[in-house]
């Protein structure tokens, strides 16, 4: 290439040293052919030139800009003269490494709050300029001043270089790896995961504002949550748990991104059908991860979805143990990302520095939009649901009370348990390093039967002020029943195949009663949405003073290719029971929600 930038200094060439600087930036493996570069660490540019006197290059100044209409007060653009090789510079700038006769190299840097992005380079002389090329500049976790930074390189290999990784599924007692490729270093991914930017919504309405914002990892991060799913712009992935994916592909049956986001793009931004928490979570961590974001996808098993922001699930029951779908659910696992990055707008300090769960499914809007954090993971541990983003639906999902309410004949309502430990259990990620699983529920929670944990549950009540709990946090866990019931599985659960099931009593009471016991099992799926009601079994028993029973056996005739569950391998059963007394009449004993069976296909 040959360019005239002014008087006296003719630009025969010039080599971006693409190979040399993507190796230095830890970017050779997405491509050795183009200038991909990270923020605040320097690259070099060596201009072969034919001059007389290298004083001709006193005036020479390098300009780059990114975005639709750039400017130097967005940040989009920056014009820089070369200096001497000694001499300091801040922001964007440019210093003489080596010189020849006919050639000179010169380090360019970038400041460590840059925009991401693809910028454009060209070099001036007073009016005259030529454009020389273009580079793309990521984030720069191995830059400490650096938002992104994170301090480990072991954790840095793994979290933003590794492109395989695990996904669990499954549920709490029977946790399922599922290894997943990222890709984020398949040469066309960077280019998608721009597209991606500049087709977000906020993009369309403003471009130059929205481009000018890519310096902030917690506003990439969230328009990247936004935009892995299709709900409501350009985005990726449709979501769907109803079983019926004949029209696309099943969420099951992919196994890494890759596909998925080169699908869309060839689409021209069409969505890609399906996919479910996991698909969505790792397409998201791929995307991070190639702009240069460190994350890592984590599943949450017992997962609550709590879509009124009361920090509590919900069920409701009414006679003979009829439960219908409610709003509030708990899902048998969930699966979101941590993004690594400080929080400078929540704290002068560190205090929520670190990781940060951003999550792609679409399970309820924040701000408008089906996207939710970065949520920072010291302020779910803490209770601090005063802050952005989204901290108290994250926490629901790892520490909500399950309350469990009877709807009485009248319309009243009758408060009938409170599980306070079953929400949030094994939160589970891949190891580094390593394709073990690692167990991180002490990052999200206080032990279960803490009082340090009741105490944060409080916290968290206290500073969340759309919070409306029924009846205040003193009614949350009313007093422990009298009878206690406990459905055992007997043997190995199949799909397919019939159940075996144990029903276990036991009374704490002085007095003997005589139960009515109603029994429910219904199909669900792995949100914990009821696909049907398959079976029920009524009964009355004799139970002693202070003294367990096992009245019967569950009979075998629930079969689980009935009503749905062939397709759904998830069991959860309920009961409802009433204790006889002749002088008063039926009084109702708490209805509790005990067993979750997992069917193995």
């Amino acid at each position: 290439m040959q360019c005239r930038a002014g008087q006296g200094l003719i630009i025969i060439n010039v080599d971006l040293h693409c190979e040399e600087n993507n190796k230095a930036h830890n970017t050779d493996e997405i491509s050795v052919k183009r200038l991909i570069v990270r923020r605040g660490k320097s690259f070099i540019l060596t201009f072969c030139v034919d001059l007389k006197s290298f004083q001709a290059l006193d005036p020479l100044q390098l300009a780059v800009e990114t975005g639709p209409q750039a400017s130097q007060s967005l940040k989009t653009k920056a014009v820089f003269e070369i200096l001497p090789a000694n001499a300091a510079g801040i922001g964007w700038n440019a210093r003489v490494q080596a010189k020849s006769s006919s050639s000179v190299t010169v380090a360019v840097s970038s400041p460590e709050d840059a925009c991401i992005g693809e910028y454009s380079l060209s070099v001036k002389r007073g009016s005259s300029s030529r454009s020389i090329g273009k580079f793309v500049l990521l984030f720069n976790p191995w830059c400490e001043a650096d938002w992104t930074y994170l301090p480990q390189e072991r954790e840095r290999q793994e979290y933003v270089l590794n492109e395989h990784g695990i996904v669990y599924r499954g549920q709490s007692n029977g946790i399922q790896p599922m290894p997943w490729t990222f890709g984020q270093f398949e040469e066309d991914v960077m280019d998608i995961c721009l597209r991606l930017l500049d087709v977000n919504p906020k993009c369309l309405r403003n471009a130059k504002e929205d481009c000018s914002a890519r310096c902030n990892p917690i506003y990439v991060s969230r328009v990247l949550s936004a935009m892995v799913n299709a709900a409501d712009d350009k985005g990726v992935l449709e979501g769907k748990w109803d079983g019926n994916y004949c029209d696309g592909v099943a969420p099951m049956c992919w196994s890494d991104s890759v596909a998925i986001l080169r699908r869309w793009d060839q689409r021209n931004c069409n969505c890609v059908k399906y996919g479910q928490c996991w698909v969505f979570a790792a397409v998201l961590c791929t995307t991070l991860r190639c702009l240069g974001i460190p994350c890592r996808v984590v599943t949450n098993f017992e997962s609550a979805h709590d879509t009124d922001g009361n920090l509590t699930v919900d069920h409701y029951c009414y006679d003979l143990g009829v439960t219908p779908n409610a709003k509030d659910s708990v899902w048998n696992f969930h699966v979101w990302v941590e993004a690594w990055m400080r929080r400078p707008d929540l704290s002068q300090s560190s205090q929520y520095d670190g990781w940060q769960v951003v999550d792609p499914t679409p399970q309820e809007r924040s701000d408008g939009t089906y996207c939710c954090g970065p949520a920072p993971v010291k302020a779910i541990l803490e209770g601090h649901t005063n802050l952005k983003y989204d901290v108290p639906f994250v926490f629901a999902e790892v520490n909500a009370d399950i309350v469990t309410w009877r709807m009485n004949s009248d319309g009243t309502k009758t408060r009938m348990f409170s599980d306070t430990k079953e929400v949030g259990q094994n939160i589970s990620t891949k190891a580094v390093g390593s394709y073990e699983r690692m167990d991180i529920t002490r990052n999200y929670k206080y032990p279960e039967g803490s009082a340090k944990e009741r105490q944060v549950f409080e916290e968290a009540v206290r500073r969340c002020q759309r919070l409306t709990i029924r009846g205040g946090i003193s009614d949350v866990s009313p007093a422990t029943p009298d009878v206690s019931v406990k459905i055992v599985e007997v043997g190995q659960s199949i799909n397919g195949k019939d159940l075996d099931l144990s029903l276990s009593l036991r009374s704490d009471q002085s007095k003997p009663l005589t139960l009515k016991i109603q029994l429910n099992a219904r199909a669900v799926l792995y949100t914990g949405f009821s696909i049907s009601n398959v079976w029920s079994k009524a009964f009355e028993v004799k139970l002693l003073p202070n003294k367990g029973a096992f009245p019967r056996e569950v009979e075998s005739d629930l079969h689980t290719t009935n009503a749905g569950l062939a397709c759904s391998p998830c069991l959860r059963m309920g009961f409802l029971i009433k204790s006889c007394f002749r002088s008063t009449g039926d009084s109702v004993l708490p209805l509790i929600w005990v067993f979750a069976l997992h069917l193995l296909i």
